[in-house]
């Protein structure tokens, strides 16, 4: 069994339009509602083995705040290739730097992660910033994941929802 967590980056500065959008940093909200996801990871005892990030600087703020918040001692592994990612992206990246992981956190970016969700679980939810999915696999490795993997969606955390 393994688990992927698909975690959107948090709120990021819609201010700063002299900004690449690959720059741009996390708000004020961003920078608060990072960690009490992290937190919120713990107290479930849903931290990852791994965490897979974006190179956009709103991604990584979000993987280094919630590694930080949920006590993740491993290396958080950037993938340019996920900024912006499609599904097949994101999921190449898994295969490809999972290997002996259990739980694998992707930190990433809309419209790929919803679409990740949906195609991997058929569940059609709306992904705001810093929400995240908690989808179960029935594989043995990362290796067999591909475009035609479901799984369960065990929860679907929403800060808004979480931290009202």
């Amino acid at each position: 069994m393994k688990t992927l967590l698909v975690f959107r980056h948090a709120k990021s500065n819609q201010g700063h339009k002299a900004l690449d959008d690959h720059e741009r940093p996390l708000n004020k909200r961003g920078n608060k509602t990072a960690p009490l996801m992290g937190q919120w990871l713990a107290q479930q005892h849903a931290v990852p083995d791994l965490i897979l990030s974006s190179t956009a600087k709103r991604a990584v703020s979000t993987a280094e705040q919630t590694a930080v918040a949920m006590g993740y001692e491993g290396e958080i592994c950037y993938d340019k290739n996920l900024y912006l990612a499609p599904p097949n992206v994101c999921l190449q990246a898994v295969r490809s730097h999972a290997k002996a992981h259990t739980r694998v956190m992707i930190v990433g970016h809309n419209p790929g992660l919803q679409a990740l969700i949906r195609a991997m679980t058929g569940v059609d939810r709306a992904l705001p910033t810093a929400g995240l999915a908690d989808i179960h696999l029935e594989l043995d490795a990362w290796l067999d994941l591909t475009s035609h993997t479901t799984g369960q969606l065990s929860h679907f955390w929403l800060p808004r929802e979480l931290f009202p």
